[in-house]
């Protein structure tokens, strides 16, 4: 399999995890399941390739991502209950998910645009979009929007680390390698040392 494709598998997998066990804190039936793990585990990668116009979609091309995404849910159903904190859980996949999407999400860019700003927008849109739907159809607070949370951002420093370390002309791997790494450490950063951007506070008018 090529970096695009392996990368998208895998961050269709781990996604699909997220939105499964975000189905069980939920307490939905088994189509409910499938229904997140599917929604979120392709949301990100759909919307890029509408996006960047490839034709078809990489999941209509191989419905295949479909059917493990069904069976990542069918997992989480009948082993949720074993997790102590599925919260926690959901939260520390979600962020090894943001890793490999950003990452997929840039390595398909590279292959259909030379623009670097596209590139690292689509790694971005990858790793963020599939997320986002899946917290909005649950009610939650999407991760994505959480006050000050490095989610974003950590999403675009892991693009524009992956994007500019194609200059080096080192092995093909190590920038999406960078993406991955430099995603995760910050997310990983914000989730267990509370690294955090300045949120903005209201402060009463002035009277001139």
């Amino acid at each position: 399999m090529t970096p695009p494709l392996t990368l998208d598998l895998a961050a269709v997998i781990v996604f699909a995890l997220t939105g499964a066990l975000a189905a069980s804190r939920a307490q939905l039936d088994i189509v409910g399941f499938m229904f997140f793990a599917c929604l979120t585990g392709v949301g990100g990668g759909t919307v890029r390739d509408l996006l960047l116009g490839r034709d078809p979609v990489f999941w209509v091309g191989a419905p295949s991502y479909i059917v493990i995404a069904a069976a990542a849910a069918v997992v989480v159903f009948f082993t949720a209950h074993h997790l102590e904190n599925r919260l926690k859980a959901l939260v520390w996949l979600d962020a090894v998910a943001l890793a490999v999407a950003v990452a997929a999400g840039v390595a398909v860019a590279l292959g259909q645009t030379d623009r670097r700003f596209i590139q690292v927008l689509m790694g971005i849109v990858t790793g963020c979009m599939g997320g986002l739907m899946r917290d909005v159809v649950a009610g939650a607070v999407p991760l994505v929007l959480k006050q000050g949370e490095l989610y974003v951002t950590a999403a675009f420093a892991g693009a524009a680390a992956g994007v500019a370390t194609l200059a080096l002309d080192t092995h093909p791997a190590l920038p999406l390698l960078a993406c991955i790494a430099v995603t995760f450490a910050l997310r990983a950063g914000s989730i267990a040392f509370g690294w955090r951007l300045p949120v903005y506070k209201a402060r009463p008018p002035r009277n001139f």
